[in-house]
């Protein structure tokens, strides 16, 4: 017999809950929305809608997940927000697909394991006749607003103290008034297979606050457009020539200005399209399967002076604090557009599975014990040999209910992954702790090894690594299936919305795209397309530049 919900199990408010580091914009957005904060005294554990953090989930929160709920992280992101990590991907990438795609990122060498490498390719080029100084921009692998930055020229001024990555730093910046500044984009994916990418049309142009000035390689004021950094300098509230007050601006008052200068900036946004969808393509194949999940990143990218974009780094969890008007405007109305993007159903709000309650669930909520001793007890019991059997599955079985979710067609060539999967040895009890051992360690041992062990030569003081979040061991990993149905997809053509908000869908733009990501993510066939699709672009070189005094403004 159906269940008769009343008019107040219908009206009942969506939940969040939030970790206490998250920024207070995302409650008092989710508070106008008319949201009620989730209370762990008074609630049932999973009677809540979104849970916000800014560090990544366990395991269990992702196994967990209820077809009412969504998480605001994927698991492994960190392999495209950490920067060395990003390096090592975007290398790799690289030296698969070519150079002619993957270029939009300076050579990086990680210290200290490229320190060799780094030497050689220093001597090279200061050796080399006739060719113009080479600037070095060196930064803490896990670091985030601007901390630890290091801008360099001459190899007796490089010193650090913990993992540090070090790249050509690109000393032709396009400036606006002598200024330099460098774009933050947000892009939300709602899903890593299939790969749907979005967008924010709106977003933030940061600039340094005192003039681009290679002779003064110290002053940070003039070379790191990180808001954390400027706002502490001496110009932050000046009047700036052209920029005005503050070290901000917004994505449309950007394009009216490029607009004002006679410049079409229809190839500039169509080339950050593609560095976003090559830089995603580089994990989307190791992202688990998870139910559920968005991630906003914030992609900065640099402009130069042939108005050519640069990727300088990806960060999970972008700043949401309000530091001024312009971010009261922009991030605002982006949290309001991620809400809408998450499509919450009016059935979300009862917070409960349609069919009737699962034993396990009604065991939680009466707090009777699942099993009783007597005759019953063997039938409630689960079936070990059952379970060891599906331990043992292939990836095969993962594979097969994603598609059924993605609406694909179950493709030879995965079931033949499958079977590949098959020939791989069983992991035994000395594997896994040799993968133990192996694994990165965690915050209070790196905090332990760094008090007991520093760098010779230390200036700044040593930090300690990021945790990488360790998704499912691969016995637990192919038992995993996508039963909750998308909720990115439209209901009338189960394909992801066009728009919502300011978001815009970047990924899939065609057909041919669509099927190589809902079938198991074929990365050689969306970069097929991709090369498509950027030789359809307009040549690049159509924007001009001239140079007035010390500095680039547009013609």
């Amino acid at each position: 017999m159906a269940y008769d919900h009343d008019a107040e199990d219908i009206l009942k408010p969506l939940v969040f809950r939030l970790h206490e580091s998250v920024p207070e914009a995302v409650r008092e957005v989710l508070l106008e929305r008319g949201w009620s904060e989730f209370d762990e005294q008074e609630q049932d554990e999973a009677d809540w809608n979104l849970y916000w953090q800014n560090s990544p989930f366990r395991m269990t929160d992702h196994c967990s997940i209820k077809p009412w709920q969504r998480l605001n992280h994927y698991p492994e992101t960190v392999r495209i927000t950490r920067k060395d990590y990003l390096a090592r991907h975007l290398k790799r990438m690289k030296g698969i697909y070519g150079p002619s795609l993957y270029e939009f990122s300076p050579v990086a060498f990680i210290m200290p394991n490229d320190y060799v490498k780094f030497i050689a390719e220093y001597t090279k080029e200061r050796q080399s006749q006739g060719r113009k100084p080479s600037y070095w921009i060196c930064k803490p692998v896990d670091l985030s607003r601007g901390r630890g930055i290091l801008i360099f020229q001459d190899i007796k001024d490089f010193v650090y103290d913990c993992m540090v990555i070090v790249q050509k730093y690109i000393s032709n910046p396009l400036l606006i008034s002598g200024y330099k500044w460098d774009l933050r984009l947000y892009v939300c994916v709602t899903s890593f297979c299939p790969l749907t990418i979005y967008t924010y049309e709106e977003g933030l142009v940061r600039f340094a606050t005192e003039k681009f000035d290679l002779g003064s390689l110290d002053n940070v004021y003039a070379h790191l457009t990180n808001t954390s950094i400027n706002k502490f300098g001496a110009s932050y509230k000046k009047n700036k020539e052209g920029i005005g007050r503050g070290c901000k601006w917004t994505f449309s008052k950007f394009r009216s200005y490029l607009r004002s200068q006679e410049v079409d900036d229809l190839l500039l946004w169509q080339r950050i399209n593609n560095i976003v969808m090559l830089t995603l393509l580089a994990i989307t194949p190791s992202v688990p399967l998870t139910s559920n999940c968005f991630e906003l990143f914030g992609f900065d990218i640099l402009i130069d002076d042939t108005f050519k974009p640069w990727l300088l780094e990806v960060n999970c969890s972008p700043a949401l604090r309000l530091d001024c008007s312009i971010d009261t405007i922009v991030k605002k109305r982006l949290l309001h557009d991620i809400i809408e993007l998450l499509n919450y159903k009016q059935t979300d709000t009862l917070r409960e599975n349609k069919e009737a309650l699962t034993k396990a669930s009604y065991a939680r909520r009466t707090h009777i014990p699942l099993t009783t001793q007597g005759e019953n007890a063997t039938d409630d019991a689960p079936d070990f040999l059952a379970s060891r059997q599906e331990s043992e599955c292939t990836a095969t079985s993962a594979v097969q209910s994603l598609l059924e979710v993605a609406g694909g067609s179950f493709k030879k060539e995965a079931i033949d992954m499958g079977k590949m999967a098959r020939t791989h040895p069983r992991k035994t009890l000395t594997s896994q702790l040799r993968e133990r051992m192996n694994r990165p360690k965690t915050s209070s041992q790196s905090k332990a090894t760094s008090k007991s062990k520093q760098l010779p030569g230390a200036r700044h003081p040593a930090h300690a690594s990021v945790q990488v979040t360790h998704w499912l061991p691969a016995a637990e990993l192919c038992n995993y299936k996508l039963t909750i149905p998308p909720y990115f997809l439209s209901t009338k053509d189960r394909r992801p919305f066009p728009r919502v908000g300011d978001f815009v869908l970047i990924f899939p733009f065609n057909d041919a795209a669509l099927e190589a990501s809902r079938n198991g993510i074929d990365v050689k066939s969306i970069i097929q397309e991709i090369h498509k699709l950027m030789n359809k672009q307009l040549p690049p070189g159509q924007q001009k530049v001239k140079k007035r005094k010390d500095y680039l403004t547009f013609r």
